[in-house]
Order: structure tokens, then C-alpha cells, then sequence
């Protein structure tokens, strides 16, 4: 008894080989898929970052005005419009504080109503609206933050 072994023949070689290849246009095609998501993914990665950098510029910003406005009403300082400018690490804070009547005081409702101001006890030259606007860059955009508070000037040493 003699003892055969089947060798596959070349052709069988052949077309196993090429089913397990990829074609030309299935390359192509998977440059071309790859050609198209690569920017969209770089894209987003630019918003994120720049989404995190203004983000962390805004935090310190809002601390920034907080002090300003805090020692603005400590100080009791009467001018008009206060500006400077600030670094905070390696990043420039450029703020400006405004100190005006309380605009909103005419739209203010009569006494004995819910949300009313008696408007014989406070008026504009009492109440002033204190405001601090402070600028920043991130990746080359400006950027700002603004606060806002009231000041009872009849209550000010």
C-alpha cells in the first residue's frame, strides 16, 4: 500500500494567494476613507484644546475681575472708568472697570409689589452699578469676561 499525499497544485496556490490579498481599489479606497477622517479628527482636536485653554483663561479671568471689583469697592475709588492690565502666569489680563448709575432703577416696579424697590429710600446716586470687563487671548481670538455687582454708595466709608 503505498501512501499518496495530495500536493495542491499551482493554480490552487495561486487563487488561495489572492483572496487573502487586497485589491488596488481596495486600497485606494481605504486611503481615500482614511484621506477623509484624518482632518475631521485633527479639527477636533483644535476645538478641544482650544475649547480648554479658553476655559482655564476664563477661570482665571473671573478671578481677576472678582479682585478688581472687591478692592474697587474697598478703596471707595470715585473715578469714572478704571483700566489695567494684569498677568496671571504666563498669560495678560487687560481689564476695565466701569462705575455708573444703576440704569435698571427707572424700570423698577411701585412699592408693595413683589420684586419693588422703594425709590424714596434708594436712588441713582446711591445705587451704582460697579462693572469689570477683562480681556484675553487664546490661540490668537479675544476673548472677555464681564461681572457685574451693585454699590450702595450711602453705605461706603
Amino acid at each position: 500500500m503505498k501512501l499518496r499525499i495530495k500536493t495542491p497544485s499551482a493554480r490552487a496556490l495561486c487563487h488561495s494567494r489572492s483572496a487573502a490579498a487586497f485589491t488596488l481599489i481596495e486600497l485606494l479606497v481605504a486611503l481615500a476613507l482614511v484621506a477623509l477622517v484624518i482632518p475631521v479628527i485633527v479639527a477636533g482636536l483644535r476645538a478641544a484644546t482650544l475649547a480648554g485653554e479658553v476655559s482655564e483663561r476664563k477661570a482665571l479671568a473671573a478671578r481677576i475681575a472678582e479682585r478688581v471689583l472687591n478692592d474697587h469697592i474697598i478703596n471707595s475709588q470715585n473715578q469714572s472708568t478704571l483700566n489695567g492690565s494684569e498677568k496671571a502666569g504666563p498669560f495678560d489680563f487687560r481689564w476695565t472697570i466701569k462705575d455708573e448709575p444703576w440704569a435698571q432703577l427707572g424700570n423698577a416696579t411701585v412699592l408693595n409689589s413683589p420684586n419693588s424697590v422703594n425709590q424714596s429710600v434708594v436712588n441713582s446716586t446711591l445705587i451704582h452699578q460697579l462693572s469689570a470687563d477683562v480681556t484675553y487671548t487664546a490661540q490668537g481670538r479675544n476673548f472677555s469676561v464681564h461681572l457685574a455687582t451693585l454699590v450702595n454708595e450711602s453705605v461706603q466709608q
